[in-house]
């Protein structure tokens, strides 16, 4: 298989066994991926049939090669996230080359899922507990109409926001604590520490841009922040809030979460 890898409409795509899987030779393949997330139930494949990334992407590989793949992400977003560096990592014996992967799998997927990337990587990478760091962002619209082209992507939130105080309360957040107060319930973590090294708010026009870099995000931590920002921006609460919150673990003084669409992971570093 060392020409190029074409796929025609209607033509079955599963791939018979080469010498490198007789052999017995895995390789682990890394793929970099994006998805709008607004028609997903999710990153995670799922008991009743829901559309998830997991279960497209599965379901394009096991296509290519004839073998239902084991599927390692780096993190599991949430219904109506979206991607545009998730990374997951599974390994084949496959004889299509690791330059063709991409091609041969966007053949396959439906438009709101893509592949940017595949590399090879050894055997004992794992996307999940390999990953140094995560970013996100998450996108906050304060026009007074919302956006059409912008719907999908940011929360509308037509209210005055002051971005100096969010600024203050946000510094509060950088460095290692116990962010037990903006998890969800239901977490099953064994620790709610976590450290973020950047937890940066800028401005572009009307929006607000909050980029948040960390070694680990707990369940819709991300989005809990955000929403308690944004009481903050709004002057309905005092920036030492935040500290508050790290220091009693109270997730019922914290502000309420902010919608999934505005969220986005930007990347995985390893």
């Amino acid at each position: 298989m060392g020409g190029d890898l074409k796929i025609k409409a209607g033509e079955s795509t599963s791939i018979k066994a080469s010498s490198r899987e007789e052999a017995g030779k895995l390789v682990n393949v890394k793929l970099t991926i994006a998805y709008e997330g607004t028609e997903f139930s999710g990153y995670q494949r799922q008991g009743k049939g829901e559309r998830t990334v997991q279960g497209e992407l599965e379901k394009a590989i096991q296509r290519l090669t004839g073998t239902a793949p084991k599927l390692i992400a780096a993190g599991r977003t949430d219904a109506g996230v979206h991607a545009k560096g998730q990374v997951v990592n599974f390994t084949t014996g496959s004889p299509i080359p690791i330059s063709r992967w991409p091609t041969a799998l966007n053949s396959c997927l439906p438009p709101d899922l893509i592949v940017w990337q595949a590399e090879e990587v050894p055997l004992s990478f794992h996307a999940r507990f390999g990953a140094k760091t995560k970013t996100y962002q998450y996108i906050v619209s304060r026009r007074q109409w919302p956006d059409p082209f912008l719907r999908r992507f940011s929360y509308h939130y037509p209210r005055p926001l002051r971005v100096e105080p969010i600024r203050a309360a946000s510094a509060f957040l950088v460095g290692e604590h116990d962010f037990k107060g903006f998890s969800a319930a239901g977490s099953s973590v064994a620790t709610t520490v976590r450290r973020l090294d950047r937890v940066e708010v800028t401005e572009e026009g009307e929006e607000i841009c909050f980029t948040l870099t960390g070694n680990g995000f707990l369940y819709k931590m991300v989005r809990n922040i955000v929403g308690t920002l944004l009481l903050i921006g709004e002057g309905k609460a005092d920036p030492g809030l935040v500290r508050t919150i790290l220091t009693k673990g109270d997730r019922q003084a914290a502000g309420p979460t902010a919608p999934p669409h505005g969220l986005t992971l930007m990347a995985v570093e390893y």
